[in-house]
């Protein structure tokens, strides 16, 4: 079974509960998983050791938390050597305009541009509307987009975007991959 890094930043949560599930869905599979937030990652930290790495941020703003594109970015050259998997977490992945879908598809080739990474697979997970976790200002902004789009506008409480059987699918369908 694979040695797996599951590397990650999150803003709201969404992300890190994303990974946590994929680390579960892993190590049930009987892979080694070791899971950590890029915010914390120890400057030791190299994909070397690793059989494949997937890597999961979220968007914001059209870009990825900074310490996700720092590690990145400084890892390059190790992740283009082994399987890599970028998992990009955001709401334009639930929405239905094509446009916007689109969009995030390009802020994620983006990244990968200015990083120098070019991973094997792409998924990209619907996040959440995380009302509980945001300030006034971005609970208002957000429920202006929400509304625009269809989606929820209670902000009363959080409401999950993410297809947990497709993220599953998509990283067992890696780590399977890793093993052939």
């Amino acid at each position: 079974m694979a040695k797996l890094l599951v590397l990650y930043g999150t803003t709201e949560g969404q992300t890190r509960k994303i990974v946590s599930f994929a680390a579960d869905k892993l190590t049930v599979a009987k892979h080694q998983v070791r899971l950590i937030d890029a915010a914390d990652a120890p400057d030791t930290l190299t994909p070397e050791p690793f059989d494949g790495v997937i890597v999961a941020a979220s968007l914001h703003i059209h870009n990825y938390q900074s310490a996700v594109r720092h590690w990145v970015s400084e890892h390059a050259a190790g992740l283009n050597k082994r399987p890599g998997a970028f998992v990009s977490v955001s709401l334009a992945a639930a929405a239905e305009d094509e446009e916007e879908r689109k969009e995030a598809l390009a802020c994620a080739e983006s990244f990968f541009e200015k990083t120098g990474w070019h991973p094997k697979a792409v998924h990209n997970a619907a996040g959440a509307l995380r009302y509980t976790k945001y300030d006034f200002f971005k609970t208002w902004i957000m429920k202006r987009i929400a509304k625009s789009q269809g989606g929820s506008t209670d902000t009363g409480h959080d409401t999950e975007y993410t297809d947990w059987t497709a993220l599953e699918l998509f990283v067992t369908d890696f780590a399977a991959a890793i093993d052939d």
